[in-house]
């Protein structure tokens, strides 16, 4: 072995360490600068020294953006779902059943808790992960190991361990903690993207992605609970979880539960102090803890005798409310945001909830200083769901809807046919201003970066951009010259600023805020008009006629485009060098083959990625939709396709295609 050789194996046993270090014990011992020009020197020394490269060399933990399509990988063991209790009571038949089952011998339980991800199985040989499997339908699963590669938290290779079994799996959950779902969210939410629903959702989601860049960027976690093979040298469950703890695994907390009562008490101790956990937590699980006794007992069709899961209630607090606040979005819409009294809630701080709208406030009949239940169990955002009545302040009053705009103090006006009000001072209500400025750069939009809420604000508030087409007019000089700036974060958003000329006409369309016209929209819009002058011109008939445009969006493009100042918008932009048409490429390949069909994408693709297919679709008329109905036309389905997806197009009676026939489709 040369002395780069050995240096490559040090340091990556040395990084290995202390992302043990620093992701599973959560105790680091160096600091990141330090860890970084540990990395740095690794992928340095793998660069000129490629005869040394290992595909689970940590440097490789960063992904890639070029991940295959996943295959279907069979389990050796069937993954069981467990069965669920919601009681006490529930928890005791269990006992019960269990002890009848062993003939009347005693048993010892394990609690554990229930983390709310998406359930994994991963394979090590020799010390070293070669495969890691999603639980599918059970029986098999998909191959995501280039994904889980990524995931910090899971032993890339286990050195250093006496007696490891030559071949063993390890079963977990893929969490993705609070903060991570938070910001990802934020994200999202800032990008005009759907947003995920729950951590669970967003885990799941993001394991199944292609590109394993992003989800190593995205933060996930792994936390094991099961440790299966042959000839394993424990005799509980307890014992084999300490083991995976020793070999560098994350696990939940475990303790032995002698009574009944330690159960209750176990119960009650998590209902409260999960809710200071850093990921995402349903329930408990409690286990037989022998594995002879789990062996004796065996599994039903579809769950382990030896095991049940106890669920959580939903959460729902009780707060005081502070005060309404109410915020100016980027089209005029006020929002009223009930202010808290701060309270724990599914892991995060919650301090605020949208109230919607004036008929919801009357709806609640809510007054000031109420307590007000406030729930976040599965939803994305907190919301209020009820006011406790019996605690109101005598003398309260109830909460008004302002008349005129928090900012500019102009009347409000409501919206025909809707319960939102709006501030109709678009040209000189700063938030207004700041939103369109925000949108515009948006990653969806025209993906200018180095520009946020903040700098929209600095920018605005300095009296350089008062509207969107002011942005190309910035200069170095003038944005050095602002508190904060210097050259390099300046040379940043003119480099944005620059890139966003090639952007296509679909997202300028997007970009330019008309209301009601979305990302989907704006494509849609770009295919039928093919330039901005067409778009413009176009009267209200003809929009109206567009698949997926109607009378209410034809009209918000016609009152958008009557305003003179969004016209001289436009002709900056067009001046500026925005692309203010398709191009011939885009039109070249335009065709009405799919006019008005409704199309579902789902499994791994051969031929194509599911990204080209969902470009193929729309660029011959059609319209990508991410769930079956009964107006959903075809199912476009490739390798691995969801078994509950395939089951309800089936009942619909919708017509199921593969690549072939949907490439003769369009051919």
């Amino acid at each position: 072995m040369d002395l780069f050789e050995q240096r490559i194996k040090e340091l990556r046993e040395i990084i290995n360490r202390h992302n043990h270090n620093y992701y599973v014990l959560n105790e680091p011992t160096i600091s990141d600068q330090e860890f970084d020009a540990l990395l740095r020197e690794l992928q340095d020394l793998e660069r000129d020294y490629p005869q040394y490269q290992d595909p689970l060399s940590p440097t490789q933990r960063v992904g890639s953006d070029i991940t295959k399509g996943f295959t279907q990988v069979r389990h050796e063991r069937p993954m069981m779902s467990l069965s669920n209790s919601y009681n006490i009571d529930e928890v005791q038949d269990f006992l019960r059943r269990a002890q009848e089952g062993l003939g009347g011998e005693q048993s010892e339980i394990v609690g554990e808790m229930k983390y709310d991800g998406t359930s994994i199985s991963v394979t090590y040989e020799h010390g070293r992960l070669v495969r890691a499997v999603t639980r599918g339908d059970g029986v098999q699963g998909d191959d995501v190991t280039a994904n889980v590669i990524t995931i910090k938290s899971v032993p890339l290779e286990i050195t250093g361990v006496d007696n490891l079994p030559e071949k063993f799996e390890v079963r977990g959950e893929i969490v993705l903690p609070w903060k991570s779902f938070e910001r990802l969210n934020e994200e999202r939410q800032y990008n005009e993207e759907p947003l995920f629903a729950n951590p669970r959702n967003a885990a799941a989601g993001t394991l199944k992605l292609q590109n394993s860049a992003e989800v190593a960027r995205r933060g996930l976690d792994a936390i094991f609970y099961f440790l299966l093979g042959e000839n394993l040298p424990f005799e509980s469950h307890y014992e084999s979880i300490k083991a995976l703890q020793r070999w560098g695994f994350k696990t939940g907390e475990m303790t032995i539960l002698p009574s009944i009562d330690a159960v209750k008490d176990f119960i009650g101790r998590w209902e409260v102090e999960r809710k200071q956990l850093p990921v995402a937590t349903d329930g408990l699980v409690f286990k037989i803890n022998s594995l002879r006794q789990q062996l004796n007992l065996g599994a039903t069709a579809k769950s382990p005798r030896w095991a049940i899961a106890y669920k959580f209630a939903p959460e729902r607090e009780c707060t005081k409310l502070q005060y309404v606040s109410f915020e100016v979005g980027r089209t005029g819409v006020i929002t009223p945001v009930a202010n808290l009294d701060p309270v724990l809630l599914s892991g995060t701080i919650v301090k605020r909830a949208s109230l919607h709208n004036a008929d919801i406030i009357k709806q609640l009949d809510i007054h000031e200083g109420d307590m007000l239940y406030v729930e976040k169990g599965g939803e994305i955002i907190p919301k209020i769901v009820g006011v406790d009545e019996k605690r109101r302040q005598a003398g309260s009053k109830p909460i008004q809807f302002i008349t005129h705009c928090p900012s500019c103090m102009t009347p409000l006006q409501r919206v025909e046919g809707e319960a939102a009000w709006v501030c109709p001072n678009k040209w000189e209500c700063g938030p207004q201003i700041c939103g369109r400025i925000e949108h515009f750069v948006g990653r969806h939009a025209m993906n200018i970066d180095g520009i946020g809420e903040e700098v929209a604000i600095l920018l605005n508030k300095s009296g350089l951009v008062n509207d969107i087409a002011d942005l190309y007019d910035l200069t170095q000089e003038k944005l050095i010259a602002l508190e904060r700036f210097q050259e390099r974060s300046a040379q940043r958003i003119l480099r944005g600023i620059e890139a966003s000329k090639s952007v296509p006409f679909a997202r300028v369309i997007f970009a330019l805020s008309i209301p009601f016209v979305g990302e989907t929209t704006g494509k849609v819009l770009a295919r039928h008009t093919r330039d901005i002058d067409t778009l413009m011109s176009m009267p209200a008939e003809q929009l109206a006629a567009i698949p997926e445009i109607g009378p209410k969006i034809a009209q918000s493009i016609i009152d958008f485009f009557a305003e003179e100042r969004n016209r001289v918008i436009v002709e900056r932009l067009r001046a500026a060098g925005l692309q203010m048409a398709l191009t011939q490429d885009e039109t070249a390949g335009l065709t009405d083959k799919l006019q008005g069909k409704k199309i579902v994408i789902s499994g791994v693709f051969a031929k194509h990625s599911r990204e080209e297919y969902k470009a193929m679709i729309e660029q011959n008329g059609g319209k990508n939709v991410g769930s079956i109905s009964g107006a959903t036309n075809y199912v476009l389905a490739g390798e691995n396709m969801g078994p509950s997806k395939l089951e309800k197009a089936r009942k619909l009676g919708i017509e199921i295609i593969n690549e072939e026939q949907f490439l003769e489709m369009i051919q």
